[in-house]
């Protein structure tokens, strides 16, 4: 049931309370973004049904929204999603009319190669002279664009004195270059720049990698393009709310064509084992819930037993729900759907990311689901499949 913004609801009690610590957690896409800069305007459009949030963690495209939502005051972050989104999609207007299937795929390809040739206002332009005219060494012959565009606009957008100030902690994942070793960069333990969020995002071979403090970094979706994760491992008391945008499907039909071949690979190689994390951490969960039961039933001679020790430090988090929320392409779109940024594509992308969380927001599943102190609680509520839209751990 998909229900209007605008109206006022009753929060039932199975809803996240506000004691619960509320986190977005953004996959990285490029301009398939647009898509959860619409599920977090639906976030801020249905009062009520969350508690305020607490903390966000981007890779990637992520990154960039999430530091837009930590960098600003509420009132401000759905206008800076806005005023990026429409200005990294300003270089192609957009038709009057939507365009028939056939005519619709040519249209994405035009402004994908649009913006392979020419840039994208606000994120990158081409280099000049090309990568293999600069000097050896240099980021102009490691990669194809150069990023100051997007350096002036983060500074200009985001306001980094509050984003550190810990009123909503941030977190950003990239790769360090030179051991290859995922590194999040996360306020809680780090002061961070422009540079963290723009090294999150550092593509190869597109991008040049960024250094901070003597180390390059590039884009952490080389190793995983989900903070997910990262996440579930930080210790917290609190019963958590996760939120989890991503924008590739695991989940597709056996390709037709040698493109959608080149499509189909994208979508499983960036969308990071999500499910995969989930699982492994419901399972951990489990075993940590069933060793303190165990425990509690021992005599007191074995309390000091090596082996009861060590079952003793199996960390036990408080509950955790994981909001699944999973960007799936139109028939039209093909494998240059993250860097296709026309204006046409990221009004669908936002429109689309919107309703679907509305839709999550207002389901019964979700409103009505009880709130449990221990255990995973995974929804995805916008499936296709009716088994996949609800698993609750035992």
């Amino acid at each position: 049931m998909l229900l209007r913004f605008g109206m006022t609801f009753r929060t039932p009690a199975a809803a996240s309370a506000p004691d619960d610590e509320t986190i977005l957690v953004l996959q990285g896409g490029g301009a398939l973004g647009a898509y959860q800069a619409g599920v977090y305007e639906a976030m801020c459009q249905t009062k009520g049904l969350h508690g305020p949030l607490n903390w966000v963690a981007g890779i990637s495209i992520g990154a960039i929204n999430a530091a837009l939502i930590a960098g600003n005051p509420l009132e401000r972050r759905v206008p800076r999603l806005r005023e990026f989104w429409d200005r990294v999609s300003s270089s192609q207007a957009t038709p009057r009319y939507a365009p028939s299937t056939v005519g619709r795929d040519l249209l994405n390809d035009a402004s994908a190669n649009h913006s392979l040739v020419f840039g994208v206002p606000g994120f990158f332009a081409p280099r000049v002279p090309p990568a293999p005219f600069q000097p050896s060494g240099t980021p102009g012959a490691i990669s194809f664009y150069d990023t100051e565009p997007l350096r002036r606009t983060l500074e200009e957008l985001v306001d980094f004195k509050l984003l550190n100030s810990g009123g909503v902690r941030l977190s950003v994942g990239a790769v360090n270059v030179r051991t290859g070793n995922f590194a999040y960069f996360d306020t809680a333990h780090h002061h961070l720049d422009v540079r963290h969020v723009m090294a999150s995002g550092a593509l190869p071979p597109g991008f040049a990698p960024v250094e901070i403090d003597g180390e390059h970094y590039w884009d952490g979706g080389i190793v995983s393009n989900t903070p997910l994760q990262y996440v579930l491992d930080q210790p917290g008391k609190k019963r958590r709310v996760v939120f989890q945008v991503d924008l590739f499907a695991a989940r597709g039909a056996l390709p037709a064509t040698l493109a959608e071949v080149t499509e189909r690979e994208k979508d499983i190689r960036f969308s990071s084992r999500t499910r995969l994390n989930t699982t492994n951490e419901l399972d951990r969960q489990v075993i940590a819930q069933a060793a303190q039961r165990l425990l509690a039933k021992l005599p007191a001679s074995l309390r000091d037993d090596p082996d009861v020790r060590a079952l003793s430090k199996v960390r036990c988090e408080a509950a955790v729900d994981v909001v699944h929320l999973i960007y799936r392409s139109k028939h039209y779109e093909g494998q240059s759907k993250d860097y296709e940024f026309s204006r046409l594509s990221m009004n669908e992308h936002w429109d689309t990311g919107r309703a679907d969380m509305s839709h999550t927001l207002h389901d019964p599943r979700w409103l009505n689901h009880p709130r449990r102190a221990t255990g995973v609680h995974v929804f995805d509520l916008t499936s296709d499949s009716p088994s996949d839209r609800e698993q609750i751990s035992p």
